[in-house]
């Protein structure tokens, strides 16, 4: 079985793909899942050489999110409503690999119509984005919204889904082609640059003066974002993409009355399970109705080439999200012809 083996800790660039690795075994609530397509994240960089917050015993499978078909191998526990060849998409250690062993409780279906590269993307990114806007924002049709690396995997999904809720987005990024990628993709009514001194007063002219009722930040701008926010503005903490972790001054909380809210969305498991089936079925019930779609970087990478689309997501050169193929799905496309 080919598999990204970590055996020792080192950067991506210089750990080489296993063409022997072994092959995943089941525990008692898992199924072996055939791997299409997995999804690339900046965590997998750090995980490789050791510095994420989840550190597996050496050796591993590196590998997250996923999508694929139940294999035929695959033992199917009590309770299981899948069966061999059906088409999920998850999360679990071990993805960039030819095949990988999942509980079966945290896979979802994967729709007809969205393919193993859309499905790849979407375990973190998408209930990260929704839950953070309906959820903790409660954003409403017709309010502001600033949306910092607009073009990024959970940016996109928020920009899209603010626009299906009727807000009115306005994208922030700092490259001048991502701005163009969250117009034609995600459908923001306005964009940014963050890279330009003052942008935040374009921000505020776009607003007529007033500001944005919600900021959604994964990279680590809240600081600056707080220049443009609403009075009684939310200001959604998602992450540090920036890789710095703010300090953020109270005294410009207290006087526009902000609400500071964090989105920690790996942590509804342990602490709110009950609030995943809803969040998936909302996000499942937008992709039917055609409102929003799962947005792919333009180049896929093979699991030889994994190391390169690791590194073009460490230089920031990726946009929607990027993904690995592992292997083509041509039994469902044949079908779809």
């Amino acid at each position: 079985m080919r598999g990204f083996v970590i055996k020792d800790l080192a950067h991506p660039s210089k750990i080489a793909l296993s063409y022997d690795a072994p092959e995943p075994v089941p525990g008692k609530n898992q199924i072996l899942v055939d791997v299409y397509s997995a999804g690339l994240n900046f965590f997998d960089i750090l995980q490789s050489q050791g510095k994420y917050q989840h550190k597996p015993p050496l050796p591993f499978i590196l590998g997250t999110e996923f999508a694929g078909r139940v294999a035929k191998d695959s033992p199917i526990p009590v309770g299981c409503p899948y069966k061999p060849g059906d088409r999920v998409f998850g999360a679990a250690l071990g993805s960039f690999a030819d095949k990988v062993a999942a509980d079966w409780n945290g896979l979802l279906p994967l729709p007809d119509t969205v393919t193993f590269d859309q499905g790849a993307g979407l375990y973190i990114t998408w209930p990260t984005s929704y839950e953070a806007l309906v959820g903790r924002a409660e954003l409403k049709a017709g309010e502001w919204i600033l949306v910092t690396a607009a073009a990024g995997g959970v940016g996109i999904a928020a920009v899209q889904i603010a626009k299906a809720l009727g807000a009115r987005v306005i994208a922030a990024a700092g490259q001048d082609s991502k701005l163009d990628v969250a117009k034609r993709f995600g459908g923001a009514d306005h964009v940014v640059n963050y890279s330009k001194a003052g942008w935040q007063n374009t921000v505020l002219e776009i607003t007529k003066g007033k500001g944005v009722d919600v900021i959604y930040d994964p990279v680590g701008l809240i600081n600056d974002s707080l220049k443009c926010i609403a009075w009684k503005g939310r200001a959604l903490v998602i992450g540090f993409a920036g890789g710095k972790i703010e300090k953020v001054p109270m005294n410009l909380i207290l006087l526009k009355n902000v609400s500071l809210v964090g989105l920690h969305w790996g942590a509804y498991r342990i602490h709110e399970p009950s609030r995943i089936p809803p969040v998936w079925k909302a996000i499942l019930d937008l992709f039917a109705s055609g409102k929003t779609q799962p947005v792919i970087y333009d180049q896929s990478f093979t699991l030889e080439k994994l190391a390169d689309g690791l590194g073009a997501i460490e230089r920031r050169e990726t946009w929607g999200k990027a993904i690995v193929r592992v292997r083509e799905d041509l039994t469902h496309e044949k079908a779809r012809l």
